[in-house]
């Protein structure tokens, strides 16, 4: 099952590159209502799944891990200046050069790597991973979306950007595969990846939240679109708690 996820993680990431090319004129209120589902899928499932986990793994400090990777990805984001989040992406585009684009690659790259180290673990709920593998798929389409959006408006080679999609496609289940095998071939790797977890579970938090409540919105209004979404996303994020 975790191959099969990661497999999928790999082909929706490279769905999400590709829909630039496919439409070149994508509806704004389409993006705004796919982030505030994924905003909210993700969120629950990091309170859901996530935190309970690294609490259960690790006790009272778990928090203060996920305290870390919460200002981690603040940090981070400086990096990829937010654009790991999905929204204003023609506007970050428009204002990327190519040194801010190397960066803004980096930033994501990162975060990509990130996001693929829990799906490497083996947890204590079944429905842990399942649900958190979803969680990602979904959130990998916009954030591929926004990379190639920048690409294009940078660089006018398209098997160019094509290969770099294919390689930021590729980063996730890598680092899946990474900590997987790293667990199985090592001992002790299962107690360190407990706070690699938490890490990035408070990044999760920032991430999901800022999604949550700034997809879309220039004052952070609500609209029945954007509601149902919201409350789409966290029914089936609910939803996952039927897999135990």
């Amino acid at each position: 099952m975790r191959w099969l996820f990661l497999l999928l993680i790999f082909v929706f990431t490279l769905i999400g590159g590709l829909i630039p090319l496919w439409f070149k004129r994508m509806q704004s209120a389409v993006m705004v209502y796919l982030l505030a589902f994924t905003g909210a899928f993700l969120l629950g499932i990091t309170l859901l799944h996530l935190v309970p986990e690294s609490f259960e793994e690790l006790g009272k400090v778990a928090g203060l891990f996920i305290f870390v990777g919460f200002f981690l990805q603040v940090f981070l984001q400086q990096w990829s200046h937010g654009m790991e989040h999905g929204h204003k992406v023609g506007e970050k585009a428009a204002q990327a050069t190519s040194v801010g684009a190397f960066s803004i690659v980096v930033g994501l790259s990162v975060h990509a790597f990130m996001a693929g180290l829990p799906l490497g673990f083996t947890y204590e709920d079944p429905a842990t991973l399942p649900a958190l593998s979803i969680g990602i798929l979904l959130h990998k389409i916009p954030e591929a979306l926004t990379l190639m959006v920048m690409l294009i408006h940078l660089r006018k080679q398209a098997k160019g950007n094509l290969r770099l999609l294919i390689l930021f496609a590729l980063v996730t289940p890598l680092a899946a595969c990474l900590v997987y095998f790293l667990n199985f071939e090592f001992a002790m790797m299962d107690i360190i990846l407990a706070y690699v977890i938490a890490v990035v579970t408070g990044a999760f938090l920032h991430i999901s939240t800022t999604i949550f409540f700034e997809s879309g919105a220039q004052h952070h209004e609500l609209n029945t679109g954007k509601i149902v979404s919201m409350l789409i996303g966290f029914c089936m994020a609910g939803l996952t708690l039927l897999l135990e």
